[in-house]
Formats: structure tokens, sequence, C-alpha cells
């Protein structure tokens, strides 16, 4: 361990693992620990922090209020992007660490410190993200991982070494399991999870409420987008960090937004977790419905293209990179039109979009009608359609013989 190591920045949520950290980094640093708390929109006090970090053993402690930093710089662009990983992750967590990095690296050069620290395991994404951003912003930036350097190999065991230090914790050994959450989601990880076939527990449930609980009456919403960005919900203007609180009430009293998946880790496993993303999952559908009548289709298709490229670069902790930049400068681009309003009904854990208008639409009922109308000639198709079947044509005429057409070759 480097000694030279005087002054250390930890990101500090207060439970178990940067609970122990502080203690830990004192023993075995001999180093000073100051603590960073992020209110990303937890959903509880983060006051109570101060006293215990203290206690613990940190010398100070910043508490910042970052939720409309959050929203703003951080989760609507990935919502612009329609950013989903493998498919059903919405990026919750991921989409986070960046934000606390960057202001941890911030902190660290206003105090001084020789170092930063996080609670991040040697087995998942955390430890990914939170470092690339902090090389990305501070190139010699030290950064000291505990969990892989420790002898401590389970929660057991931190546990274990709480007791032994007097240090207080709210994990039990009952229900070990591991959740986040911010504005945009919350996660549950680990415990029972671990077998992929073992149902998720009426504990783990949070910002959504269960399907069975949920009204037996629809709720309609309202999402007025301008460029991209949602900025009004049921006609009532609001900052990002509002619309996405409210959109996770909508949301989360109607069921939406929960999901159970084994993904993929950057590390090379797999991994079981539970997300609950109400506000999210309202917001993505209303924003492809608003794009669905406002963007061209080749646009559409290309941005589309590139949307799971953009997710595994969030997913990975690649937020820095100057790939994901370029990406993000492409789906802006796209966005400049995407202006206009969408209907969604939320129902028993359903969000159907069944609306949608704009001053900017390209959707033009006397196109689309299937009824009378006079400006489109059907005849020009036969043209149309057989241009596009020219290559097939020749094929089919020059290519009895070949495999792909059930022939020898």
């Amino acid at each position: 361990m480097d000694k030279s190591v005087k002054k250390v920045v930890l990101a500090y949520s207060g439970g178990l693992d940067t609970s122990v950290i502080i203690t830990w980094l004192i023993e075995n640093y001999g180093c000073e620990v100051i603590a960073f708390s992020a209110d990303l929109g937890q959903g509880e006090e983060l006051a109570p922090l101060k006293e215990k970090a203290i206690k613990t053993g940190a010398s100070k402690i910043y508490i910042e209020d970052l939720r409309e930093e959050f929203t703003r710089d951080f989760v609507f662009p990935m919502l612009r992007a329609n950013a989903v990983y493998e498919g059903r992750y919405l990026l919750g967590t991921s989409i986070a660490r960046p934000l606390i990095a960057k202001r941890q690296v911030e902190i660290a050069e206003i105090e001084g410190a020789d170092a930063v620290s996080h609670g991040a395991t040697g087995k998942g994404n955390d430890q990914v993200r939170f470092e690339m951003t902090c090389y990305a912003l501070q190139p010699n930036i030290k950064v000291i991982a505990p969990w892989r350097e420790w002898d401590m190999k389970s929660r057991e065991d931190l546990m274990d070494y709480a007791e032994k230090h007097g240090i207080p914790v709210t994990a039990t050994r009952s229900k070990p399991f591991s959740t986040d959450r911010n504005l945009l989601h919350i996660s549950y990880e680990g415990g029972i999870l671990e077998d992929p076939w073992m149902e998720s527990t009426a504990d783990m449930y949070t910002m959504a409420v269960p399907v069975e609980q949920a009204p037996d009456k629809a709720t309609y919403v309202e999402v007025e987008y301008e460029s991209g960005n949602p900025v009004a919900i049921n006609g009532v203007r609001m900052t990002p960090a509002e619309i996405l609180t409210e959109a996770n009430r909508l949301a989360g009293e109607n069921g939406v937004g929960r999901v159970d998946l084994v993904e993929n880790r950057f590390v090379g496993m797999k991994s079981r977790g539970v997300y609950e993303t109400p506000g999210g999952t309202l917001l993505h559908a209303a924003h492809r419905a608003v794009e669905s009548i406002t963007m061209d289709r080749e646009v559409m298709h290309i941005r589309d293209s590139v949307m799971p490229k953009y997710a595994e670069l969030v997913y990975y902790g690649f937020w820095y990179a100057p790939e994901r930049v370029l990406l993000q400068r492409l789906v802006d681009d796209t966005q400049r039109n995407v202006t206009g309003l969408a209907r969604v009904k939320l129902y028993k854990g359903n969000c159907d979009v069944v609306g949608r208008q704009s001053k900017c639409s390209l959707y033009h009922p006397e196109f689309a009608t299937f009824g009378e109308e006079g400006v489109y000639n059907q005849q020009d198709a036969a043209g149309f359609i057989k241009l596009n079947a020219l290559r097939m044509r020749i094929s089919a005429l020059l290519g009895e013989g070949c495999e792909w057409r059930g022939g020898k070759v």
C-alpha cells in the first residue's frame, strides 16, 4: 500500500461498503479521508450522513444536490439516444457513475487530495465506470479500490468487520442484497437474486407498486417535447429533475417500469438484477412517439443503428470517451425537429402510446389515407417495385444452380 497517500476523497453513500472503507483507509493507509455524497434523487435524507461519516472517521464530508445536473446533462442526453442495453436495461446505475466521479475528481483538486476511492467491487461494472471517468478527467489521479486490495471476500465479511470496529450499518445478514437508487431508477442485486430462478420478494418494490396493487382505472399522461427533451407533463412546464420526479410518480403508481433480467457485465460474467425505472420508461415511450411523426425515416434508422453502441458505451463506462461524444453530436443533430406532444396510457404495468401530435409532423393524412385522395398515383408503385426487385430478378434468372436458391453450386 502506498504510504505516500495522505488525503483521499471517498465516494460515500453511507451504506455497508463505504462505511467500512472509511475506517479501513485510515487503518491501512494512515490517511485523511474526505467523504463525498451526491444527492441524485435517492429519495432519502442525506443530512444524517454528515454525522455518520465524521463519527466513522472522515475529517470532512461534501453533500451536494446534483439532481438537476444529473437529469439535464446525463439522463436527458441518454434518453435522446433512446439508449437501452441488451434490449431492456435503461441504464439507471450506469449513467449516474460518470457524474459522481466527475465531481469527486473536482473535490480532490479543491482539497489537494492525493487519491480518490470508491466502494465498487472487483467483479462489477462500477469500478470501470468510476475509474474510466477519473482517468479521462484527471489522467494522473491515483485510485484506491479497497475491494481489490483487502482480504474480505463477501458482504458478510464486511458486516463482521463493521461489528468488530463498531461501525453502524443498516445491512442485515437476512437481507444482504445490494441496492442503488437515483432519480432515474433503483436496482437490486445479490442475495436471493443470485439464483436466476428465484422470484424477487415484496421488499424489492420501491419506486413502482406491484401490478396487482395498481389502480383499476387507466391514467393518461401528456408529455411535451422540445428538440428531443421533455419540457412539460400534462401542460405544466418543469425543470428536468421535476419532470423526471413527476414521471416517476405517475408511472410508479401504475406499476410501470419494472424489469427482471440477466445481463452481461463488461468484465465478462453474467449478472442478475431487478430494476425499477418508472419515469424513464414513460419518457422513453413518449419520446419515441414524438420521433415517429417528426423524424425522417432514414435519419431515424441510422440513429437507431448506433443506439446499441451508444448504450454499450454508457454501460461500460465510456461516457467521456471521444466516440460517445461523437455519437452524442450525431444523436442531437437528429433531435432538432423532435418537438411535439405524446399521449400515453398507463395501466397495470403497461405503458402504451395512444396519441401524438407536432407542428413539425411529417405525417400527412392526405398521403397515408386508405380513402380517396388525389396526391398519390398508385400506378407509380409498379415501377418503384420493379426497380427495387431488379437485382433479385437477375439473381433468379441466372441463379438456378445457386445453393441459396435450393439448387447445387
